[in-house]
């Protein structure tokens, strides 16, 4: 055998192996929800609550990110301060925290004896366990991916554009909303799809934070894992939806890419 033969086969071993180790599972999943009516088990109560209920946390999630996570990327992105590569780690670290640690942090954080939730309590704003809980969840672990996009797209936007744009008359809010954003419109869009992927399969600090309460905390990852041994279509169908959502985000990720290495070759 040739030796370039040889070599390509050495590669191939081990490449089809982690193919193969990242697609059975899939294929076994897919495989054994076959088996199943999905209108039918789409349709049940338990069921289609979880995914309302995910699908409007999720979509407050990425309000809130766009809110706030989009003014803090620009000053990551445009300012210099004290601390500021710590300061940046720090609001990545969710990204890496163990999700069960993020969900403690915020109970006891937002709790009833928590540092601020003791206040809150007093003023009769109850917090854990609760749908309020499962967007704070939720956004705690997710904001961090939408910040890191925005601030690389920020970072990439001219300078030279902006400060034409200031010479033009251009300058404070007009200056980002007609020049800055459009230019990092692309890498804004990647962080929001990433951001709201993750926020819809968060399951470790939703359950701490807010519990596994049907209609009003219960998300689809939590669905899953409580009706794993009651209902097995249902869990099985559960899970399909998400590993949906999350390919079709994968996928509008790549076309966004791909586009800006198209944009970047025909320059």
């Amino acid at each position: 055998m040739p030796f370039r033969q040889r070599s390509a086969l050495l590669l191939l071993i081990p490449a089809g192996t982690a193919l193969l180790l990242i697609l059975l599972p899939l294929i076994g999943l897919i495989t054994r929800a076959a088996g199943s009516d999905a209108l039918e088990v789409l349709l049940k109560p338990v069921v289609r609550q979880a995914i309302t209920l995910s699908v409007f946390t999720s979509a407050i999630s990425v309000i809130v990110m766009l809110l706030f996570g989009m003014p803090l990327a620009y000053v990551y992105a445009r300012w210099r301060f004290p601390f500021q590569r710590l300061i940046i780690a720090l609001t990545e670290l969710p990204i890496v925290l163990p999700p069960a640690v993020a969900g403690l942090a915020l109970l006891v954080t937002f709790g009833r004896r928590g540092l601020i939730g003791a206040t809150l309590a007093d003023m009769g704003i109850s917090i854990p366990f609760t749908t309020t809980a499962v967007v704070m969840a939720q956004t705690f672990v997710a904001v961090p991916y939408f910040i890191r996009s925005a601030q690389l797209g920020f970072q990439q936007v001219p300078r030279e554009i902006e400060e034409a744009a200031r010479v033009d008359g251009a300058g404070g809010l007009t200056l980002f909303w007609r020049i800055t954003l459009p230019l990092s419109l692309r890498a804004l869009t990647v962080g929001v799809a990433f951001g709201w992927a993750r926020a819809l399969g968060e399951f470790g600090a939703t359950i701490l934070f807010a519990g596994s309460i049907s209609g009003k905390t219960q998300t689809m990852p939590l669905l899953v894992y409580t009706i794993l041994e009651s209902d097995l279509d249902a869990a099985l169908w559960t899970s399909l939806v998400l590993i949906a959502a999350a390919l079709i985000t994968l996928l509008l990720i790549q076309s966004l890419g791909q586009r800006s290495s198209d944009d970047y070759t025909s320059e």
